[in-house]
C-alpha cells in the first residue's frame, strides 16, 4: 500500500496532508455546531420542564443526561419512519416531554449533525492508517486515537520542526523570557506584517502559537492519557504533580494550577517522543533537546559519565552524516 505521505519540496504541503487538514478543520466545525445546538435545546427542555441553571461543570453533565433522554424519546417517536426523517407535522404524536414538532424538528438536526461527525470520524480513522508516523508511533500511544493523532499530522509539520522545542512552541508549550508558560498575554505577543484590505503593509501584535492545537493537546489528549492510564505518560504526569506539591514554592497554589503544570510537562514529554519517532521516519537528522545540547543534563535512566562538551546526540545511528548534531543558537 501506498503511503499517504508524498515528497515534496520543504514548505509544500502534500495532497494527502490538504486533504486531512481539510477533513480535520470540518469535523470540528460539525463538532462546534453540535455542541451548540445540543446545549440548547438540552437548555430549552430543562427550562420546559422547570429546571434552573447550574454551575458549568454540573450543567453540562445534566445537559449530556438530558440529551441521551431525548434520543430514546426521538428514536421512540420516529420509529418506524424509514429513510423519511420525522413524521409530517399532522402526524405528529408526541409525547410527555416532546410535545411540539418543532421540538422534534430541531432534535431531528442535532442528531443529524452527531450522525455526519461520527461518519467523519471513522473516515478520518480509515485514512489514518496511511500515514507512516500513525501505523508506526501514533497507534501505539494508549490515550492518543486516530483523530489526535489526525490534528497532529495534519497541523504539524515536522520537517519545518527541526527541534523537539520547535513542536513545543507551535503548540504553546513553550517557556517565554519572563519564565512564564507561552500564553495570550500582552507580552507574550509579537508584531506581525500583513497587508490590509487595500493592500497596504500594515503591524499587529499576534500570538506565536496555534491555539488550536494547544487546546486539543492540553485539553484532550492530557486527560485522555490519565484516563487512559497510560503506561508512561500518566505516571509522568502523578511524578511531576507530586513534586510539585512538594515544592517550596507550589506546594500553595491550587490542585488545579498544579494540575495544569503536570499536563503540560507531561505533554512536553511525548513531544520528544513524538519528535524522535516522526523525525526518523521521516529520514530527518534528529537532534537532542536544549537541556542535552546546551545544558549538558543527561536524561533520567542514562548512566553516562562525560563533560557537557562531549555530548553525543543519543539517537545517532552512527553510520550517517545526517547524524551529526546542529546545535541550536
Amino acid at each position: 500500500m501506498e503511503t499517504a505521505i508524498i515528497e515534496t519540496e520543504l514548505g509544500e504541503v502534500s495532497p494527502a496532508i490538504k486533504n486531512l487538514r481539510a477533513m480535520v478543520k470540518t469535523v470540528y466545525g460539525f463538532q462546534f455546531m453540535r455542541i451548540i445546538t445540543g446545549n440548547r435545546i438540552a437548555a430549552n427542555f430543562r427550562s420546559k420542564l422547570g429546571l434552573k441553571p447550574s454551575e458549568k461543570e454540573k450543567e453540562d453533565k445534566e445537559s449530556q443526561k438530558t440529551l441521551v433522554d431525548l434520543r430514546v424519546r426521538y428514536k421512540r417517536i420516529t420509529d418506524g419512519i424509514a429513510n423519511e426523517g420525522i413524521p409530517k407535522m399532522k402526524n405528529f404524536k408526541g409525547d410527555e416531554l416532546i410535545t411540539e414538532w418543532g421540538e422534534l424538528a430541531l432534535l431531528e438536526n442535532y442528531f443529524s449533525l452527531l450522525a455526519r461527525e461520527e461518519k467523519m470520524f471513522r473516515q478520518i480513522e480509515m485514512i489514518m492508517v496511511d500515514f507512516p508516523i500513525y501505523s508506526e508511533f501514533l497507534a501505539g500511544v494508549r490515550g492518543c486515537g486516530p483523530a489526535m493523532s489526525a490534528i497532529i499530522v495534519s497541523c504539524m509539520d515536522i520537517r519545518k520542526a527541526k527541534y523537539v522545542s520547535s513542536l513545543w512552541k507551535y503548540s504553546g508549550l513553550a517557556v517565554m523570557p519572563d519564565g512564564k508558560a507561552q500564553s495570550m498575554r500582552k507580552e507574550h505577543l509579537v508584531l506581525v506584517k500583513y497587508k490590509d484590505k487595500d493592500g497596504v503593509e500594515k503591524e499587529k501584535l499576534s500570538i506565536t502559537f496555534n491555539p488550536f492545537v494547544k487546546s486539543k493537546m492540553l485539553g484532550v489528549l492530557a486527560s485522555s492519557f490519565l484516563r487512559s492510564g497510560n503506561d508512561k505518560y500518566a505516571p509522568i504526569y502523578q511524578n511531576y504533580k507530586h513534586r510539585l506539591e512538594n515544592h517550596a514554592i507550589y506546594k500553595d497554589t491550587t490542585k488545579l494550577h498544579r494540575h495544569r503544570m503536570a499536563s503540560r510537562y507531561m505533554i512536553k514529554e511525548f513531544y520528544k517522543d513524538l519528535y524522535v519517532a516522526w523525525r526518523s521516519i521521516e529520514g530527518l537528522p534528529v537532534h537532542p533537546e536544549y537541556s542535552i545540547a546546551k545544558l549538558g543534563m543527561i536524561p533520567h535512566g542514562l548512566d553516562i559519565d562525560f563533560a557537557p562538551d562531549e555530548i553525543i546526540n543519543p539517537y545517532a545511528s552512527g553510520d550517517d552524516e545526517e547524524d551529526v548534531i546542529d546545535y541550536p543558537t
